[in-house]
Parts: C-alpha cells; structure tokens; sequence
C-alpha cells in the first residue's frame, strides 16, 4: 500500500521470496533432501507419513494458522492449496466482528494487486510470439516521445524492471486515489506520465528496482499495438479461454460476484509508524477499522488492477506455467530471471513479471501484490501442477512493518503453504507454533 503495490513484509525485496528464506535462516542454503533429512517434521506420524502429509494435516495444519492469522489482527483469511494430488486444500478464516459486511467464502472475489503484473506480461509474450512485439522493441519505437531515453529502454526491461524508471505510485499526484478519496479514472498513459516526470534511477540495464511505471508503460504499448483495451485484452486472451469465470480487469470500482471485503485501522488505530499521509482512508468504518472494498483499484492499471479468486488464480498459474498459455520459447523467456539483490545472485529472481526463489520445501514460481484491504501471494511449482494462493484482508501493516504480530503469524502461514504446495512438512526451525 506504501505506494510499491508488490512489497510486503521487506521493503527492499520481494515479499514470499524473502518471507519464506526468512523462515528458514539456517537450511535456505541446504538443499531440498538435505534439509528434510536434517530437521524434524511438525505433522506427526512415521517417517513415511511425514514425508509426504496426508490432506487432512494439510488442512488441520493450515487452518490452525489461519486462525492465529486472525486472532492476531487480520479480519480475513483465505487460503487455496492444490498439492497435485487431485484434492485441494481450501481454508477460510474470518474475524467475527467482519460477518455484518459479509460471509467469507473460498470463492470469493479479491484484489489481486501487483499478481496482474503476470498476466500483463503473458499478454506481451502472446503478441511476441505472433511476431507483433519484440522484447528486444525499444519503448520509443511504440511510445515515442513519451519515456526519456525510451531508444535506451527495452520492452524486456520494463517487464523485468531493470529500466530505473522511477516509480509512479510514490508520487504524491496519486497518493488520493490510493487512499480511495479521488474517484479519477487513471489510464496506463497518465500513469506512465506520472512516473516519467521524475529522473531515473539508473541507467536502463544496469540495476534492478522494482517500479510499477515499468507496467504502465507496457499497458500503454499493448493498447498501442492492439488498439484495444487492457480490460478487454484479458478477457479476450486469458479469461475466456480458460474458463475463469470471477476473473476480470477493473475499470471501475464494481465488483461482479460475491467478495472479500479489504479493511485498513482507521485513523484513531493506525500504527504510530504509519506516516500521516497515509492514515485515512474512504470508506464505512466499524469495529475501529474502514472497509476499503468500494475504492477503485484503477491506479494499478497494468500494475495492479486485476480482480480474481483463489481458483481462477490456480488454473491460470498452471495454465501459464505448463505452456498452454504460451509456446515453449516464450515461456522460457518468462522464467529467465535476473537477481533482485546484487549481493545474492543466486538468491531471488524476477523474470517477466513473475518472480522465483528457493525454499528447503522447493522452488516456487508466481508473484505476491498489495493494495488496501489485501494482501496476496500466488504460487506454483515450475510446471504449473501444483499450486497455492493467499489472501490476507488487510495490507498496510506489511507496507509499513507495523504489526509484528501480524508479520510472524503471515509468515508461519505462507511458509506453511508453500510446504503443503510441494506436499512436504515444514522444517521445524520454520515451524510458526
């Protein structure tokens, strides 16, 4: 919600990449087998059942921490696992005093947040492959005159963010619609307008530094070479062919099925380290809290502005990653990476908006966002056969690092899930208690 719509707990790298190395302080640098063999397992049992956790100490496992999740402060919880054995795993957690807004269900709608920036970059790499794009494209070739030295700046730097271009939401312009008080339609060209008033970071190619102007521009390219919307882009292109029914670009503040409702403190409760121009919100309050659901999600654009559900969100991360999205060169270029710490070149990686790293439990692929009211992270194995999703309804405590409580009960939670994803137990020196 610091207007960065991807970063969560850290605010220098990437959220699930970092949360889950975090976790896992001494085995991280172990291999998979290694790890398991060296750190006793949580779920119980003989050593045959632990290495592969039956569904039920899924779910118990998950839904335990949950419910810590929202005893400690989060007013809603959603979780999806689908370890690829033909029986998901589904969890839902829900404060009481948020039930007069809505009952929380596992279908339900949300904010998908910086996780668009996946299907932003499919979209790119279909128009790739029917040799109407090139990542090799300068951005002035289809914007020109609109990025400074945009002859310097590749299309697959922007999807990749190594072109320093700085970052549009933390201009103060779009500061009102973040916090849901100006109602403006945002097009990905007035984004992109925001973001390139400011000097670069660093010269294009040299660095890495995540920036949503990098996906404002790319949305401007596709509605320039497409001549169509991004709305109907992802309709046409991803949604439709895979059957997601809950799935859809906003343009607006309306949602079109049932939905989580997206809750920040208000201002009387906001965390004292929350800086003042980020401690109200619009919206209805109850319960010392402001239900940002209503706010439109139009200042993401090509960043942020997709809508989804934990299910659609599994079959387009195994449709992506098993190439029925994209053909096999394309996908290749999808998952080549560059590192997001220079002083971890094997650590993390960011590839065209999707995002990598290495767990005791295995490597994931997928992408995490943040936008008020919700917190996401979605995930998948390399082939797209496994995946997991998780929703949190609130995201300014991770912005911010205000709520500790919050921050450790997430971190048990997503490292949970990732284990689940792969169908092992988790490590006990990641173990959340």
């Amino acid at each position: 919600m610091r207007p960065r719509l991807p970063h969560t707990v850290t605010a220098s790298a990437l959220a699930v990449s970092l949360t889950v190395a975090a976790a896992f302080p001494a085995a991280a640098a172990a291999t998979p087998s290694a790890a398991r063999s060296g750190a006793a397992a949580t779920w119980g049992g003989t050593e045959a059942q632990r290495a592969q956790p039956s569904w039920l100490q899924q779910r118990a496992q998950l839904q335990r921490l949950a419910r810590k999740l929202v005893a400690v402060g989060a007013p809603g919880v959603i979780v999806r696992v689908d370890d690829g054995r033909g029986r998901p795993v589904e969890i839902v957690a829900q404060a009481p005093w948020t039930r007069r807004d809505h009952l929380l269900k596992a279908g339900d709608e949300f904010r998908m947040g910086s996780n668009t920036k996946t299907m932003t970059a499919t979209l790119v790499l279909q128009l790739v492959a029917e040799g109407r794009l090139a990542l090799t494209d300068p951005v002035e070739k289809w914007l020109p005159g609109k990025v400074p030295n945009g002859g310097a700046i590749t299309l697959r730097m922007l999807l990749n963010h190594t072109s320093g271009l700085f970052d549009y939401t933390e201009d103060a312009a779009v500061r009102p619609s973040i916090l849901g008080t100006d109602r403006r339609r945002w097009t990905p060209a007035k984004l992109l307008a925001v973001g390139v008033k400011h000097d670069p970071l660093f010269a294009p190619g040299t660095k890495w530094s995540y920036s949503n102007t990098n996906y404002a521009a790319i949305g401007a390219v596709l509605e320039r070479v497409t001549g169509t919307s991004l709305a109907d882009l992802v309709r046409d292109r991803i949604v439709r062919p895979l059957g997601l029914h809950h799935t859809y670009y906003a343009t607006d503040s309306t949602w079109r099925g049932p939905h989580a409702h997206g809750y920040e403190p208000d201002a009387a409760r906001m965390p004292p380290g929350v800086p003042a121009e980020f401690r109200r919100f619009a919206g209805a309050r109850h319960h010392g809290h402001v239900d940002v659901s209503a706010n439109d999600p139009g200042w993401g654009g090509a960043a942020g502005a997709v809508v989804s559900t934990t299910r659609d969100w599994s079959r387009f991360s195994t449709a992506l990653l098993s190439g029925k999205l994209l053909p096999a060169a394309q996908l290749a270029q999808l998952r080549t990476t560059v590192p997001v710490d220079p002083r971890q070149p094997d650590g993390p990686g960011y590839g065209l908006g999707i995002q990598t790293g290495t767990t005791p439990c295995g490597t994931f692929w997928g992408h995490d966002g943040g936008l008020p009211g919700y917190l996401t992270v979605g995930v998948a194995d390399r082939t797209g056969g496994r995946t997991a999703t998780v929703l949190i309804a609130t995201e300014s405590w991770s912005e911010f690092g205000t709520d500790p409580k919050i921050a450790k009960a997430a971190q048990a939670l997503q490292t949970s899930v990732i284990c689940a994803m792969f169908g092992k137990p988790v490590p006990a020196a990641a173990h959340g208690g």
